[in-house]
Protein backbone atom coordinates (compact mmCIF):
# COMPACT_ATOMS: atom_id res chain seq x y z
CA UNK A 1 0.00 0.00 0.00
CA UNK A 2 1.64 3.38 -0.87
CA UNK A 3 1.90 6.07 2.08
CA UNK A 4 -0.90 8.80 1.89
CA UNK A 5 0.08 12.26 0.69
CA UNK A 6 -1.17 15.47 2.04
CA UNK A 7 -1.36 18.27 0.52
CA UNK A 8 0.88 20.83 2.87
CA UNK A 9 -1.06 24.13 4.18
CA UNK A 10 0.31 27.13 5.63
CA UNK A 11 -0.58 28.75 8.88
CA UNK A 12 -3.54 30.39 7.26
CA UNK A 13 -4.27 27.33 5.17
CA UNK A 14 -3.89 28.49 2.07
CA UNK A 15 -1.82 26.00 -0.43
CA UNK A 16 1.61 26.31 -0.19
CA UNK A 17 2.13 23.94 -3.44
CA UNK A 18 4.23 21.34 -1.19
CA UNK A 19 2.91 17.68 -0.32
CA UNK A 20 4.05 15.25 2.19
CA UNK A 21 3.90 12.20 3.24
CA UNK A 22 2.00 11.69 6.63
CA UNK A 23 5.18 10.95 8.45
CA UNK A 24 6.46 13.79 6.99
CA UNK A 25 3.21 16.08 8.30
CA UNK A 26 3.37 14.47 11.80
CA UNK A 27 6.97 14.47 12.08
CA UNK A 28 8.08 17.88 10.79
CA UNK A 29 4.43 19.14 12.20
CA UNK A 30 3.09 20.47 9.29
CA UNK A 31 -0.14 21.92 8.95
CA UNK A 32 -2.87 19.86 6.28
CA UNK A 33 -6.43 18.52 6.17
CA UNK A 34 -8.23 16.49 8.27
CA UNK A 35 -12.40 15.59 8.08
CA UNK A 36 -15.12 14.08 10.70
CA UNK A 37 -18.78 13.26 11.01
CA UNK A 38 -20.83 12.25 13.30
CA UNK A 39 -24.21 9.93 12.90
CA UNK A 40 -27.19 11.12 14.85
CA UNK A 41 -29.84 8.84 14.33
CA UNK A 42 -33.15 8.88 16.21
CA UNK A 43 -31.61 10.69 19.72
CA UNK A 44 -28.54 8.41 19.50
CA UNK A 45 -24.91 9.14 18.82
CA UNK A 46 -22.89 6.59 17.06
CA UNK A 47 -19.30 6.53 18.00
CA UNK A 48 -16.44 4.37 17.02
CA UNK A 49 -14.13 2.75 19.66
CA UNK A 50 -10.20 3.25 18.36
CA UNK A 51 -8.48 0.00 17.89
CA UNK A 52 -5.19 -1.13 20.19
CA UNK A 53 -2.99 -0.63 17.70
CA UNK A 54 -3.68 3.28 16.94
CA UNK A 55 -0.55 5.19 17.55
CA UNK A 56 -2.77 8.01 19.02
CA UNK A 57 -5.60 7.48 21.75
CA UNK A 58 -5.55 3.43 21.66
CA UNK A 59 -8.58 2.09 22.66
CA UNK A 60 -10.36 5.24 23.16
CA UNK A 61 -14.11 6.42 21.86
CA UNK A 62 -13.58 8.87 18.77
CA UNK A 63 -16.18 10.66 16.37
CA UNK A 64 -18.43 8.37 14.12
CA UNK A 65 -15.84 8.53 11.61
CA UNK A 66 -12.64 10.81 10.20
CA UNK A 67 -9.81 11.05 8.46
CA UNK A 68 -7.09 13.12 6.48
CA UNK A 69 -7.70 14.68 2.77
CA UNK A 70 -5.34 13.55 0.48
CA UNK A 71 -4.08 15.34 -2.11
CA UNK A 72 -6.17 16.43 -4.78
CA UNK A 73 -9.24 15.62 -2.79
CA UNK A 74 -11.78 17.99 -1.36
CA UNK A 75 -13.28 17.43 1.76
CA UNK A 76 -16.87 15.94 0.85
CA UNK A 77 -14.72 13.28 -1.34
CA UNK A 78 -12.29 12.46 1.70
CA UNK A 79 -15.50 12.22 4.05
CA UNK A 80 -17.41 9.77 1.64
CA UNK A 81 -14.31 7.40 1.37
CA UNK A 82 -13.27 7.32 5.07
CA UNK A 83 -16.84 6.38 5.74
CA UNK A 84 -16.59 3.54 2.84
CA UNK A 85 -13.36 2.30 4.33
CA UNK A 86 -13.73 2.42 7.94
CA UNK A 87 -17.37 1.28 8.45
CA UNK A 88 -18.01 0.17 4.96
CA UNK A 89 -21.01 2.10 4.32
CA UNK A 90 -21.83 4.26 1.18
CA UNK A 91 -23.22 7.47 1.40
CA UNK A 92 -23.33 10.55 -1.19
CA UNK A 93 -23.23 14.47 -1.23
CA UNK A 94 -27.01 14.33 -0.21
CA UNK A 95 -26.35 12.42 3.58
CA UNK A 96 -23.34 15.43 4.42
CA UNK A 97 -24.32 18.21 5.76
CA UNK A 98 -21.20 20.44 6.59
CA UNK A 99 -21.35 22.18 10.17
CA UNK A 100 -17.87 23.90 11.04
CA UNK A 101 -14.40 24.42 10.34
CA UNK A 102 -11.59 24.63 12.92
CA UNK A 103 -8.03 24.29 12.99
CA UNK A 104 -6.51 21.48 15.87
CA UNK A 105 -3.20 21.10 17.02
CA UNK A 106 -2.51 17.53 18.73
CA UNK A 107 1.40 16.47 20.28
CA UNK A 108 1.86 12.67 21.31
CA UNK A 109 4.82 11.21 21.77
CA UNK A 110 6.89 12.00 18.08
CA UNK A 111 3.46 13.08 16.45
CA UNK A 112 2.70 16.87 15.83
CA UNK A 113 -0.97 17.03 14.38
CA UNK A 114 -1.92 20.09 13.03
CA UNK A 115 -5.00 19.87 11.18
CA UNK A 116 -7.45 22.62 9.37
CA UNK A 117 -10.58 20.15 10.39
CA UNK A 118 -13.88 19.96 8.61
CA UNK A 119 -16.60 18.53 10.25
CA UNK A 120 -19.77 17.25 9.26
CA UNK A 121 -23.06 15.40 10.04
CA UNK A 122 -24.28 12.86 8.06
CA UNK A 123 -28.00 12.46 7.94
CA UNK A 124 -28.18 8.83 7.03
CA UNK A 125 -29.76 6.01 8.98
CA UNK A 126 -27.27 3.59 9.85
CA UNK A 127 -28.41 0.11 11.20
CA UNK A 128 -25.27 -1.24 12.75
CA UNK A 129 -25.77 -4.55 11.78
CA UNK A 130 -24.94 -3.15 8.28
CA UNK A 131 -21.63 -1.90 9.14
CA UNK A 132 -18.14 -3.43 8.23
CA UNK A 133 -15.04 -2.43 10.64
CA UNK A 134 -12.03 -1.33 9.44
CA UNK A 135 -10.08 -3.70 12.33
CA UNK A 136 -7.22 -1.99 12.12
CA UNK A 137 -8.69 1.04 12.85
CA UNK A 138 -11.89 0.94 14.81
CA UNK A 139 -12.62 -2.18 17.08
CA UNK A 140 -16.36 -1.12 17.91
CA UNK A 141 -19.17 1.39 17.64
CA UNK A 142 -21.64 1.53 19.35
CA UNK A 143 -24.95 4.65 19.74
CA UNK A 144 -24.87 7.14 22.66
CA UNK A 145 -27.45 8.57 24.52
CA UNK A 146 -27.56 12.55 23.99
CA UNK A 147 -26.91 12.57 28.29
CA UNK A 148 -24.58 9.60 28.17
CA UNK A 149 -22.13 11.60 26.09
CA UNK A 150 -22.56 14.99 27.57
CA UNK A 151 -21.56 13.42 30.81
CA UNK A 152 -18.59 12.00 29.54
CA UNK A 153 -17.70 15.43 27.75
CA UNK A 154 -18.01 17.26 31.60
CA UNK A 155 -16.09 14.62 33.75
CA UNK A 156 -12.74 15.55 31.63
CA UNK A 157 -14.03 13.66 28.52
CA UNK A 158 -14.46 10.46 29.79
CA UNK A 159 -13.46 7.60 27.62
CA UNK A 160 -13.68 9.89 24.85
CA UNK A 161 -10.38 11.03 22.70
CA UNK A 162 -8.56 14.15 23.81
CA UNK A 163 -9.52 16.06 20.74
CA UNK A 164 -11.67 18.78 22.41
CA UNK A 165 -12.57 20.39 19.08
CA UNK A 166 -14.83 17.57 17.87
CA UNK A 167 -16.35 16.93 22.04
CA UNK A 168 -16.90 20.66 21.93
CA UNK A 169 -19.03 21.04 18.72
CA UNK A 170 -21.12 17.57 19.65
CA UNK A 171 -22.14 19.54 22.82
CA UNK A 172 -23.35 22.54 20.49
CA UNK A 173 -24.60 19.86 17.71
CA UNK A 174 -26.82 18.31 20.78
CA UNK A 175 -28.35 21.54 21.43
CA UNK A 176 -29.05 22.74 18.00
CA UNK A 177 -30.27 19.28 16.62
CA UNK A 178 -31.66 17.14 19.76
Amino acid sequence: MMEEKFDVLNELGEFTGEIATREECHKKGLWHRAVYAFIIDDGKILLQKRSSNKKLWPNMWDVTVGGHVIVGEFGRQALIRETREELGIEINDDDIKYLVGSTSINKQEDIINKHYNECYLITKHIDISDVKLQEEEISEIRYFSKDELLKRIANNYEGLTEKTGPWNFLRKILEIYI
